[in-house]
């Protein structure tokens, strides 16, 4: 796939916005790499490792976890405007706001992480289609308790996207920066944005680093599965 210039760079910035985030959420995991090379659908992403192995996440984790989410669409909100938001940044399986949407409802619903809801895990009502023809609703939840659920999702996710929006907008300088060394480099490692951010220090001469399949499954077998945001 080849971008234009114009596609480069809102996708410099919304990775940018991601790796910005996530640098800015001590909570979080680090940065592994951050890409602007196209694979599959994606144009581009922001990968974060554990450094150890973890086998379950705080609710101070999952918090910045929605936070890093939203940092791309909020990028490009402050960058280009909120009618130039991309597609990129909006819905859709495997999406930013559909991760984001999904680790919200599983922290309210599953993980009893929401104070009005309680520690109690609550079903989601369904509707079951009925050899092709009729729809039959599975009742799981009440109304009442529905609109709870839902009002406690959209409680935490305006909390993620609010808290991208604060380190952006302070840190702008520091987007432009990584936006730039994006567009110039295309590729790079969590030690490099670190030191952009930090020292002012660009990479002086590199290599890109492609993402390595085999490598990725089997840190996902030793439970250093890495979280990645397009």
């Amino acid at each position: 796939m080849v971008m234009t210039e114009d596609e480069k760079k809102l996708t410099a910035y919304h990775e940018g916005g991601h790796a910005l985030v996530s640098f800015n959420m001590p909570s979080y995991d680090p940065i592994h790499k951050a890409t602007i090379i196209p694979r599959g659908r994606a144009l581009g992403m922001v990968m974060n490792l554990p450094e150890r192995d973890k086998h379950g996440h705080s609710i101070k984790y999952l918090k910045a976890r929605l936070a890093v989410c939203f940092g791309g669409r909020v990028a490009e909100e402050v960058i280009f405007g909120k009618d130039n938001i991309s597609t990129g940044a909006g819905g859709g399986s495997g999406s930013d706001i559909n991760q984001a949407t999904q680790l919200a409802r599983a922290m309210v619903t599953k993980y009893g992480m929401s104070e009005e809801m309680g520690p109690v895990e609550y079903g989601e009502n369904q509707e079951e289609v009925f050899l092709g023809r009729s729809v039959t609703q599975t009742q799981s939840v009440s109304e009442e308790v529905a609109q709870k659920i839902d009002k406690e999702i959209r409680k935490l996710v305006d909390e993620g996207y609010n808290k991208a929006k604060e380190i952006l907008t302070e840190k702008i300088d520091d987007l432009h920066k990584i936006a730039k060394a994006l567009m110039t480099y295309e590729t790079l490692t969590g030690e490099e944005i670190e030191n952009i951010i930090t020292k002012n220090i660009y990479p002086a001469d590199k290599q890109d680093l492609k993402v390595d399949d085999d490598k990725s499954s089997a840190l996902g077998a030793m439970g250093l599965k890495p979280k990645i945001v397009h």
